[in-house]
C-alpha cells in the first residue's frame, strides 16, 4: 500500500513495515522495533516505562470539532467530573448528528497508551452510564492490544455511541447506487433490505422494480428508493421480520436510503437526474467481477464531476475464480490511481478494515474503499453492513442549523396523483423548515410565474411526518392543486424569498469530450440540480470554439421555459458523446410583475 495511506490511516489499518504502522495490531501483536528513533520519540514525549526501544504508536491529535473523542481512562469519576463528561458527550453527539466515536486508552495528542483489563472494564462502565444519561447506546467496534513499552498487556477500545431517536430525528444518509448494466445493483439492494440471499436468478430484486418491463427484462429503467435501518446498538433493521417501512423508521437510529439508478446506457439521462437532483451523500459503484468495468468508467466520471464521494462493491465473486476477482480489483486500482482520478484504493477484507474505511472515507476524499462480495453466497456481505453502520454524515450539526435558518426551498423531483389524497410531489428540502399546513409558492411556470399552494401533509420514508428539515427528502401532499401546472425541475419556496428565475445564464465550463469543435449555436442538455432542459450556446467568451479539455465561460439560453438557478450551482451538460462540467457564474434575471407571483386563482389552486 502507498506510504501516504499509512500516514492517512494513522497506523490504524493494515500495518506495513516500521514506525506507527503497528499501532493497532490484532491481539498478541507487538509494535515494530524502531531502534534509536524509538528512544528519541520516547524522550521527546517524556515517556519511559520500560527497556523496550519501540516507536510509540500515534493517532492524529484529537480535534476540537467533529464526533471523535479520545479518553485515556474513565475510572470512578467524581460527580462534577461525570457531569462534565456527559456535557462533552452531548457536544460530540451533536457534532455527529446523533453519533460519536470514543477511543478509550488514547491521550489527547493521539498517543496510544492503552489500559489494563480492570481499568478498561471500569472505563466502559462509566461510558455506559454517560450514554444512559443522554439517552444513547454504546457498541464496542474493536479492541486492540498496545504493548510497545510495557510487559503488561494493555488495550485500547473503540466505541460507537449512538443516540436513540425521538420524533423521527434519526440520522439519514442517501447512497446513490451506480454501475454497469447487469452488475447486480438491484439484487444487492434486495438482499440488504429484505434480509434474504438471492437464488442466483434475480429473485431478490423483484420487490425493487416499479414497472412490468423491468421485471420482464431484469433491468432497472427508473429511479427507485429502498431503506436499510440500524438501531442504536448497530443491529440491522430491515424487512426480514415482515416489517412495514413505518416500523423500520420507528426502530432505527440511522437510516440508509439507497437510490437505485439505471445502469443501461440508454437510461443515462435518468441516472444523471438521480445524481444531480436527489443530492446523494455517497455513491456506491457496483462492478461485476465476471464482466469487468463497462459503463462503470462513465458512472465513476459522473460521481467525480459532481464531487460525490464513492466506494466500490465488486459483486458476483461466487461466479469467478480468485484470479478473476484479483484481476478486476487490479483493473479498478489502476483506474483509481490515474492522475485524473488520484484516489487511494483500500481493499476491505475484515471487520477491522471496514471500521477504519468508514472513518477515513468520510475524513479524506481520496480514500476509496473496495468490497468484494456475493449476493448469492453472502460472502463479505457483513463487512458492507459494518461499513454502512459506522459511516458518518458529511455535514455537522452547525452546517445543518445554518441551512435550517434559511428560507424554505423544496426541489420538485417527482409528481404523482394519489386517489383520495390529490396531487403529491416528491423531492428534497434544500434549505429551511417545511411544516404541515404551510403556505408556499411553486414555479416557475412556462411564463415565469409562481403559484400559491398549501402543504396539506408530509410523508418521509413512507410514514407521516409533521416537520421537514433541510437536507431531508419527503413527499408533500398538495390537495386539489392542478397537477398539469407542475413539472420536474420546479421549486417550492417561501413567499418572502423573491426567487430569481432566468432563461439566459453564464457558466464556467470544462469540455470533457467532444468529437470536433464546440461552438456557438450548439445545443446541449443541461443538468443543474433538479433542472434538466435543452439549452443553446449563445456565446463563448474570448474564443470562437472549444476543443476537448479546454476551459471557458459560456453563455447558455434555455430553449423552452425559464428556470430557477443559483450562482455557484454545479452544472453538467451532454449531447450524444459530448460531455462537460462546470458551475453557474452569472444569471440574467427575469423581472416580472409583482415578482412573478400569480394572484389569480385557477382551478384547483388554493388560496391562503
Amino acid at each position: 500500500m502507498d506510504s501516504r495511506v499509512s500516514e492517512l490511516f494513522g497506523g490504524c489499518c493494515r500495518p506495513a513495515g516500521g514506525g506507527a504502522g503497528g499501532a493497532m495490531r490484532g491481539r498478541g501483536g507487538t509494535a515494530p522495533g524502531g531502534g534509536g528513533s524509538g528512544s528519541k520519540a520516547k524522550k521527546k514525549n517524556g515517556r519511559s516505562r520500560g527497556g523496550k526501544a519501540n516507536n510509540p504508536p500515534y493517532l492524529p491529535p484529537e480535534a476540537e470539532d467533529g464526533n471523535i473523542e479520545y479518553k485515556l481512562k474513565l475510572v470512578n469519576p467524581s460527580q462534577y467530573r461525570f457531569e462534565h463528561l456527559v456535557t462533552q458527550m452531548k457536544w460530540r453527539l451533536q457534532e455527529g448528528r446523533g453519533e460519536a466515536v470514543y477511543q478509550i486508552g488514547v491521550e489527547d495528542n493521539g498517543l496510544l497508551v492503552g489500559l489494563s483489563e480492570e481499568e478498561m472494564r471500569a472505563s466502559l462502565k462509566t461510558l455506559r452510564r454517560m450514554a444512559e444519561k443522554v439517552g444513547a447506546d454504546i457498541t464496542v467496534l474493536r479492541e486492540r492490544e498496545v504493548d510497545y513499552d510495557s510487559d503488561v498487556p494493555r488495550k485500547i477500545t473503540e466505541v460507537l455511541v449512538r443516540k436513540v431517536p425521538d420524533n423521527q430525528q434519526f440520522l439519514d444518509l442517501r447512497v446513490a447506487v451506480l454501475g454497469n448494466v447487469d452488475s447486480g445493483k438491484s439484487t444487492l439492494l434486495g438482499v440488504l433490505t429484505q434480509g434474504e440471499l438471492d437464488n442466483g436468478r434475480g429473485r431478490a430484486r423483484l420487490n425493487l422494480f416499479r414497472h412490468l418491463h423491468e421485471i420482464q427484462s431484469g433491468r432497472t429503467s427508473s429511479i427507485s428508493f429502498e431503506i436499510l435501518g440500524f438501531n442504536s446498538k448497530g443491529e440491522v433493521v430491515n424487512y426480514s421480520d415482515s416489517r412495514t417501512a413505518e416500523e423500520i423508521c420507528e426502530s432505527s437510529s440511522k437510516m440508509i436510503t439507497f437510490i437505485d439508478l439505471a445502469g443501461h446506457h440508454k437510461y443515462l439521462k435518468t441516472t444523471i437526474f438521480g445524481l444531480t437532483s436527489y443530492c446523494p451523500d455517497f455513491a456506491m459503484l457496483v462492478v461485476s467481477a465476471n464482466t469487468g468495468i463497462g459503463t462503470t468508467r462513465e458512472h465513476l466520471g459522473l460521481a467525480m464531476a459532481l464531487k460525490v464521494p464513492f466506494f466500490i462493491v465488486i459483486s458476483k465473486v461466487d461466479l469467478c475464480s480468485k484470479a478473476t476477482v484479483e484481476r478486476t480489483v487490479k483493473q479498478l486500482e489502476r483506474i483509481l490511481k490515474q492522475p485524473g482520478c488520484n484516489k487511494l484504493p483500500l481493499l476491505v477484507n475484515s471487520d477491522d478494515d471496514a471500521v477504519t474505511a468508514a472513518q477515513q472515507f468520510a475524513q479524506s476524499p481520496n480514500i476509496t474503499p473496495i468490497f468484494t462480495l456475493s449476493s448469492v453466497s453472502g460472502e463479505n456481505l457483513d463487512l458492507l453492513k459494518v461499513f454502512l453502520n459506522i459511516l458518518p454524515p458529511l455535514t455537522n450539526s452547525k452546517e445543518q442549523e445554518e441551512l435550517m435558518q434559511q428560507l424554505t426551498e423544496f426541489q420538485v423531483d417527482e409528481i404523482y396523483t394519489v386517489p383520495e389524497v390529490g396531487t403529491v410531489v416528491g423531492g428534497t428540502l434544500s434549505s429551511g423548515i417545511c411544516r404541515e399546513g404551510e403556505n408556499l409558492v411553486v414555479g416557475p411556470t412556462d411564463d415565469g410565474k409562481f403559484l400559491r399552494l398549501k402543504v396539506c401533509s408530509i410523508q418521509r420514508n413512507r410514514s407521516a411526518c409533521r416537520v421537514l428539515r433541510a437536507g431531508q427528502a419527503a413527499t408533500l401532499a398538495l390537495g386539489p392543486f392542478d397537477r398539469s401546472l407542475l413539472r420536474k425541475g420546479m421549486v417550492m419556496v417561501s413567499p418572502e424569498m423573491n426567487p430569481t428565475i432566468c432563461s439566459v445564464f453564464e457558466a464556467e465550463i470544462v469540455l470533457l469530450f467532444h468529437a470536433t469543435t464546440f461552438r456557438k449555436g450548439f445545443q446541449v442538455t443541461v443538468h443543474v440540480g433538479n433542472v434538466r432542459q435543452t439549452a443553446i450556446v449563445e456565446k463563448i467568451h474570448g474564443k470562437d470554439k472549444l476543443r476537448t479539455g479546454e476551459k471557458a465561460v459560456v453563455r447558455f439560453r434555455f430553449i423552452k421555459h425559464p428556470e430557477y438557478l443559483k450562482i455557484g450551482a454545479k452544472l453538467l451538460f451532454r449531447e450524444g458523446v459530448t460531455k462537460g462540467i462546470g458551475h453557474v457564474t452569472d444569471l440574467q434575471a427575469i423581472i416580472t410583475k409583482e415578482n412573478g407571483l400569480e394572484e389569480s386563482l385557477g382551478p384547483g389552486q388554493l388560496s391562503f
